[in-house]
């Protein structure tokens, strides 16, 4: 699944090797950078303006990656994993879930069935629909979590209980 992983846009005029591997340099350093920025103790104070900033480096690097990668892309996905984050902690519900949109397709093309990293991002869209009081997509979303959830935990696991309340309390 590698070269699914690594999809580089389709374009008229293909962008050169040099191009390409250029950009994987800038997105693992941009990832770096983005983790360091995470762990400096500004962040851990409450103002939004260190956040606003990692808003702008997630949104800049997406853009400009974007010339090149397609949204499947590992480097894209991880970037727009982070920016959903950072719309979480400042709870822009909107832009969490727009960010949320556009991961789930490749995450369910990308990772096994059954994988968890799918099912705590269905959770996470079917929490943010609930929250902007879209009841029927939220539903859907909580539903797919708990299908995999399931598999994964077994039907009988706390998660899985806590969901089904959360779905009985709406």
């Amino acid at each position: 699944q590698d070269k699914e992983k690594l999809e580089i846009c389709k374009l008229n005029d293909p962008p050169s090797a040099e191009t390409v591997k250029d950009m994987i340099r800038y997105a693992r350093n941009v990832i770096e950078e983005f983790r360091r920025a995470k762990h400096y103790k500004y962040i851990l104070c409450l103002t939004l303006t260190p956040l606003v900033e990692l808003l702008e480096i997630c949104e800049l690097s997406l853009d400009k990656m974007g010339a090149v990668f397609e949204d499947s892309n590992v480097y894209m996905l991880h970037m727009m994993y982070q920016a959903m984050g950072v719309c979480l902690y400042v709870q822009d519900w909107e832009g969490a879930l727009s960010y949320g949109q556009k991961i789930i397709r490749p995450y369910s093309k990308h990772y096994p069935s059954y994988s968890l990293n799918v099912a705590s991002m269905w959770l996470k869209l079917g929490r943010l629909y609930m929250a902007l009081k879209n009841r029927t997509a939220g539903v859907k979303a909580l539903k797919r979590a708990i299908a995999i959830m399931e598999v994964a935990h077994g039907k009988d696991h706390p998660y899985i209980s806590e969901i089904k309340k959360e779905l009985e309390d709406h």
